[in-house]
């Protein structure tokens, strides 16, 4: 699994979510902080302000109402004015004026740098309209200073005498100094701010390894777990809702040990079932794609298990244009797989199971196989094997059944005709002796419940005579070529059993000889084993046919064979009999040449040389 970074970890998101929230929450408290205390300060400064000009207006009254002797040398108006003025200032208020209330004329001002104004008439429309409309409040405005860029307060008031207005005073106070006050709170709010945060983003920190702490132990130990481990357990910190979950979790993970031990030992049970099983087994998933195979069903179907993972199953038994995948499915009889080629018959029977679950819920399909290409064999051999036998058998019957029917309806009287009719079934019957003796002695060899009689032979001598007695029996016009061993060769055999092989080999080779052939008799020795070989110069065998000729009732030719009086059990009597003698038998042919049937005996050279 990919490890998670560190700028998308729990930990960081769940630091920056809680820094986050104190953070808004700090501003949103010093907003709301800081405008309040500025209207509060505004506030204290404008009426501080009001309450010393009104302490002031009530001094200048005084002096503006006082009655003076312009004849004597006293104070002026402008003299107590400044006087009173001079007294009044502070550090808030950067000049205060007073003008006369009926000439508009400026009778003093706090400003001592500024007394030039002093006897001007004011133009001030603020002072002219507090003037004009004796408002006790007076009248207010926040300005600019040109100057120096900072903001003043402006305030107008009225001086009153019994009612009338007598007079005005205009101030000019430094509202400056009540943001600066305003600027260093923000700095300190601010201040305070940042070091909460960081004192906020270390609790974080230790709140945030609390929580993703156990919560890493458990992913550790969910790896742990996907890789076979089931061993580790996740550290319990405490018994919060995160404890309750790393308990909870630790008992999930032995919950799942044991379940996983239980799916492994029924896992290596099956699998140890499939491997053991002769038969093929092949499952799917619910749409019909492999999931298993196991070998058996590999090598039958000659596919290899990791490339037919995954494919559909129509397509790997080969049922594409016959079949669906839901056919299958309830398909009840075996489905029979024909991959037989022209030289090997392969044949396989399908049983198809259902898996599914108790609400009828289909998972998917199991598939066995059995290889019955032998069965398919052995049947398709025995009824071929009972419709030659009921032939071979019929065919005599019938002709004795006609000649017998002729001599009883007269013909034993015709002494010209009885004798050759009397001699035809003499020959079926033979030809009939023949067959089921032969029938007798391949059952007994199939039931292997009859024993060889071995003796050590000179096969030499004993191949001599048996040439001999066909030699005296042949067609003259076939001949006879030898070329034997020129010294003793002793092989332990059964005398009869190898005679009737020798036999039935060179009877078939005299039968398919032409006019004038010759009949080729070989004997050598060769890697341990006597080579016995008969070779005739007849039609051959076809490539194709010549490895059939072994087989019961198997002839090339079955017209000319019948009409020889071949059984078509010779050649198969002779395998049987050397093979239980430990040999092999084979034949070669080149059509239009002649075949050579060949055939190998264990041959001792010690045993040679005991009877020497």
């Amino acid at each position: 699994m990919k490890k998670v970074g560190f700028f998308r970890s729990v930990h960081l998101k769940f630091v920056l979510i809680y820094v986050l929230l104190i953070m808004i929450a700090m501003q949103i408290i010093g907003v709301y902080f800081v405008r309040q205390l500025e209207s509060t300060l505004l506030k204290n400064f404008q009426i501080s302000i009001d309450e010393r000009v009104n302490l002031l207006a009530y001094y200048l009254e005084e002096e503006m109402v006082k009655e003076r002797d312009l004849e004597e040398d006293g104070p002026t108006l402008e003299d107590d004015v400044r006087k009173i003025l001079t007294d009044f200032k502070t550090t808030d208020i950067s000049e205060v004026q007073v003008i006369e209330g009926s000439t508009l004329k400026i009778i003093g001002t706090s400003d001592p740098y500024n007394q030039g104004i002093v006897g001007q008439r004011t133009t001030d429309t603020l002072i002219r309209r507090v003037i004009a409309t004796s408002d006790d409040d007076g009248d207010d405005v926040t300005l600019i200073d040109p100057q120096t860029g900072n903001r003043i307060w402006v305030l107008a008031t009225p001086i009153k005498s019994d009612g009338n207005v007598i007079g005005a005073i205009y101030l000019i106070a430094k509202k400056e100094n009540v943001y600066a006050q305003m600027k260093t709170i923000n700095n300190i709010l601010a201040s305070g701010t940042a070091m909460a945060l960081i004192v906020t983003a270390i609790l974080g920190v230790l709140l945030a390894r609390t929580i993703t702490r156990p919560i890493a132990d458990m992913q550790r130990q969910a790896l742990a777990m996907t890789k076979g481990n089931f061993s580790r357990k996740v550290k319990v910190y405490g018994y919060d809702e995160i404890g309750q979950l790393a308990i909870t979790f630790n008992n999930l993970t032995k919950k799942l040990q044991e379940a996983h031990a239980t799916t492994e030992g029924e896992r290596r049970k099956l699998s140890s079932v499939l491997s053991y099983m002769t038969d093929g087994v092949i499952a799917t998933d619910r749409k019909g794609r492999v999931i298993l195979i196991n070998e058996p069903a590999a090598k039958l179907l000659n596919v290899s298990r990791e490339t037919i993972l995954s494919s559909p199953i129509v397509t790997l038994l080969g049922l594409d244009e016959e079949y669906t995948f839901d056919d299958l499915l309830v398909e009840k009889e075996s489905v029979i797989l024909d991959y037989s080629t022209k030289n090997k018959p392969y044949v396989l029977r399908a049983n198809f199971s259902v898996i599914q679950k108790e609400t009828g819920f289909v998972n998917g399909l199991i598939t066995v196989l059995h290889d019955i290409t032998e069965q398919e064999k052995i049947d398709m051999e025995r009824r071929e094997f009972v419709a030659n036998v009921s032939h071979e058998l019929r065919t005599p019957l019938t002709t004795m059944r006609s000649y017998l029917e002729a001599l009883a309806d007269g013909a034993w009287k015709d002494e010209s005709i009885a004798p050759n009719f009397l001699e035809v079934t003499q020959n079926e019957t033979e030809r009939m002796i023949r067959l089921v003796n032969d029938l007798l002695q391949l059952s007994k060899m199939d039931s292997k419940d009859y024993r060889l009689t071995k003796e050590w032979i000179n096969f030499v001598d004993f191949y001599n005579r048996i040439i001999d007695r066909f030699e005296l029996t042949k067609d003259e016009s076939i001949s006879f070529n030898r070329l034997l061993l020129d010294y003793a060769c002793f092989v332990e055999i059964d005398e009869d059993k190898l005679t009737q092989v020798l036999d039935n080999i060179i009877s078939n080779a005299i039968k398919y000889s032409p006019e004038g052939g010759v009949i080729t008799f070989k004997m050598e020795e060769k890697g341990g084993l006597v080579i016995v070989s008969v070779s005739d110069e007849g039609v051959g065998i076809p490539k194709e046919n010549i490895d059939q000729i072994f087989e019961r009732f198997y002839r090339v030719d079955k017209a000319r064979t019948r009409k020889l009086g071949g059984t078509g059990l010779g050649l198969a009597i002779a395998k049987e009999m050397v093979e239980a003698h430990g040999g092999e038998i084979w034949a070669t042919s080149i059509e239009g040449k002649g075949t050579t049937v060949s055939f190998s005996l264990p041959y001792v050279q010690t045993e040679e040389d005991d009877w020497a």
